[in-house]
């Protein structure tokens, strides 16, 4: 038997405990009739606060790197070039088209920004209809305001669009089966598809989305007509599965690979096989999921702990006060499966899983398990639901550690950049060169390049060339992502050789990025190199000068 709309609001009333008379009933009274603006209120303020982390620095360069790939002469050669950016290509399409109204930091960031804003809307209308209206209101503080979900808001990358799709494919299954809704059920299935084409972490929430619903039809059996839209629908999403493998995923592996492996914080997110726990494994990425969601390690740990509660407690059939439907043991369900699904992709090595943004997709489950556990706490009270969120969030603002790579703000400050770029062109000349690994070639090819496009290469061995502003760059390939001491010492040497440089061309090594050490390195363990003088525009941005054959 199917509920409509008003049938699922009027047993989630009636589920309800009563308030007693007294200061919570009156704020509880208060607070129902004023909602609509306090959402709105909160949500202006999450959108702001957005705003601010999208303005003022410079792009980091996965950013870089999707913006060069979306500045293409034509939208064919956009969809062309998102192919080796190991994503689905939506994004690049968006930014493509985006260029028209400029390319500065803060409109490349834009989508994201608002993409997060209606995320954090949806999801609180979502988490209503599952949890009831306290845990609701919960999950919005948290997704509003956590400082992990305001960062991944306000990046030239996937998330934010995959986050915001993906939640409106969950509102508007809900709705669709609440309402026996055709085109609810439609609407649901479009945004689906949009995830998938944002970020390949969408095929585990269709995954996950396809299991809960056939959980669903087990108990509450669709009409025929919107059963055959729903199979129509999933076997759509396993054609455009196809597709992106064969177009995206397919071409790009290989490459893909060899990255990942460069990256300490990726290679501790797959299970090595014959070295690695599995139990330890299991438990340890999974709390990384919460610590990564919460951006706090003993906050993160104790959220955690309340979402598997959480989940033991529906799978028990501990029944939320105000959730209408699903029912609870499909709900559990539905919150662990996604952890499920993703932890097995990276047993067998084709998903990373932990506390990194590649498990973003995971967050909006994990925060929902813990607002029905911190609903469940408070007694279904809206003052001390909203009081235990907020206290979670500045908690997390006050003690918080950014997860690994990143750069502090200060660091990334825009004006670095732009004192940096004023260096090259006050004292690097036209005859020098330019020696760049391959993470800080992009920022070059941002900032430095007078036309902002992706110049062609000339490719020598494992080092690509280009004209950049007047200027002549050397980069690395993305084998060598980031220069240290030792790498970059082999790399000169090697660059020496294949282009025949000779005794007293100036070269000027340029490094910008995450973890970039190398100055120091060459300073503290090689005497030949103790005299160096590096220009540092904050702790993310190093120039320095050397001559050959000195």
């Amino acid at each position: 038997m199917t509920h409509s709309q008003n049938d699922l609001q009027r047993d989630a009333a009636s589920a309800r405990p009563a308030p007693q008379p007294g200061r919570d009933f009156a704020l509880e009274r208060w607070w129902a009739t004023h909602s609509e603006l306090l959402a709105a209120t909160a949500l202006t303020l999450g959108f702001l606060l957005r705003i601010r982390a999208a303005s003022g620095t410079f792009l980091n360069p996965d950013e870089v790197l999707h913006f060069l790939a979306a500045n293409q002469t034509s939208l064919t050669a956009a969809y062309r070039a998102s192919v080796g950016t190991a994503h689905p290509p939506l994004l690049i399409l968006v930014l493509y088209l985006l260029r028209s109204f400029g390319t500065s930091e803060l409109v490349l960031r834009l989508p994201s920004v608002i993409a997060s804003t209606v995320f954090c809307w949806i999801t609180f209308r979502w988490f209503t209809i599952l949890l009831g209206q306290v845990a609701g209101w919960i999950g919005l503080i948290l997704l509003t305001f956590l400082p992990p979900m305001i960062e991944l808001s306000a990046e030239v990358r996937q998330y934010a669009l995959l986050l915001c799709f993906s939640a409106l494919a969950a509102y508007f299954l809900e709705r669709a089966w609440a309402g026996n809704s055709a085109r609810e059920m439609l609407i649901s299935f479009l945004f689906l598809y949009l995830a998938m084409l944002t970020h390949f972490s969408a095929i585990l929430f269709a995954g996950t989305l396809g299991g809960y619903s056939a959980l669903r039809l087990v108990r509450e059996p669709l009409s025929k007509g919107l059963l055959a839209l729903w199979t129509t629908g999933q076997a759509g999403a396993l054609a455009l599965l196809i597709f992106l493998y064969q177009t995206h995923i397919a071409p790009v592996s290989s490459r893909e690979r060899a990255q990942q492996s460069m990256q300490a914080l990726l290679t501790n997110s797959y299970f090595h096989w014959g070295h690695d726990h599995l139990s330890l494994f299991i438990f340890a990425r999974s709390f990384g999921v919460f610590q990564y969601t919460f951006g706090q390690l003993a906050v993160g740990d104790v959220a955690g702990l309340m979402f598997f509660a959480g989940v033991a407690m529906l799978l028990m059939g501990k029944y939320p006060p105000e959730m209408a439907w699903p029912r609870s043991r499909e709900l559990g369900i539905f919150l662990l499966l996604p952890f499920v699904l993703n932890c097995t992709a990276a047993l067998v090595d084709l998903y990373p899983y932990g506390g990194t943004r590649h498990s973003a997709i995971l967050a909006p489950f994990a925060v929902a398990g813990v607002s029905f556990v911190l609903a469940r706490l408070t007694g279904q009270r809206i003052a001390r639901g909203l009081a235990a969120a907020l206290l979670v969030v500045v908690t997390c603002h006050l003690f918080g550690v950014p997860h690994r790579p990143y750069m502090l703000r200060r660091d990334q400050s825009r004006a670095n950049m732009t004192a940096a770029m004023d260096f090259i062109h006050r004292e690097v000349s036209a005859t020098d060169h330019i020696f760049v690994d391959f993470q800080s070639n992009y920022f070059l090819r941002y900032y430095l390049c007078r036309e902002r496009t992706a110049p062609a290469d000339a490719v020598l061995a494992s080092f690509h060339t280009f004209q950049c502003g007047g200027y002549h760059v050397i980069s690395t390939d993305y084998q060598t992502n980031i220069f240290n001491a030792e790498i970059f010492l082999s790399r000169w040497g090697e660059m020496l050789r294949l282009y025949a440089l000779k005794p007293g061309d100036t070269v000027w090594v340029f490094q910008a990025g995450w973890d970039i050490h190398l100055a120091d390195q060459l300073k503290e363990h090689y005497p030949e190199f103790r005299d160096l003088n590096p220009q540092r525009f904050g702790r993310n941005i190093t120039i320095f000068k050397l001559t050959v054959g000195e």
